[in-house]
């Protein structure tokens, strides 16, 4: 018996034949997350160091697959103080879990030419289905050296608690430190595998 939401070799098979194969150009993409701090502004910050690899094809959206790792220890909010805090096990505990990791399970055209694509994002060993809203696809364009590529925007909306980060401090005049939504964002240069 298959665990939740894999597939049969036979399908997985399949999908490649009939899907093209993209992979991240980290030069050319970002990966990003923001966090109410104090109650009054969000904080930004991006992962320096990322890879991953997309399986697309226009004509059949619903057979796309993506796989992601983030290294977690390259984030980087412009604060060291508080980028060391956030690497702690206070927060990511990068020592102890140094990547995070996407890997889709189903997905399903959206309106606008989008698309929505759910996986499983595991954060400091924890692992959650997620909902990926992915906007803005583009067409196949050929880059200076003559490669294929494509572009997009992914986000979602997590919860850090669900990830065991749960750390956080009262305000005086009421709420918190640190918001418990994090919003996440893609933004994705894709090249055609060869």
């Amino acid at each position: 018996m298959l665990p939740d939401g894999a597939r049969e070799p036979s399908q997985c098979s399949a999908m490649q034949e009939t899907t093209t194969r993209w992979t991240l150009d980290p030069g050319h993409s970002a990966v990003g997350f923001s966090v109410r701090h104090l109650m009054i502004t969000n904080v930004r910050g991006e992962f320096e160091r990322f890879r991953g690899e997309v399986h697309y094809d226009p004509s059949r959206p619903e057979a796309t697959r993506i796989e992601t790792t983030i290294e977690v220890a390259s984030l980087n909010t412009r604060e060291p103080k508080r980028d060391a805090d956030l690497r702690s096990p206070l927060f990511f505990d990068a020592e102890s879990h140094p990547v995070m990791t996407f890997v889709s399970s189903r997905a399903r055209p959206a309106g606008d030419g989008g698309l929505e694509v759910t996986g499983a994002l595991t954060i400091r060993g924890i692992t959650q289905d997620v909902t990926l809203a992915i906007r803005d696809i583009s067409g196949v364009q050929t880059d200076m050296r003559g490669n294929p590529r494509i572009g997009a925007t992914a986000t979602a909306k997590i919860k850090r608690s669900d990830f065991g980060m749960t750390w956080n401090k009262a305000l005086d005049a009421g709420g918190v430190v640190v918001g418990d939504t994090v919003t996440l964002t893609l933004e994705a240069s894709l090249i055609q595998a060869t």
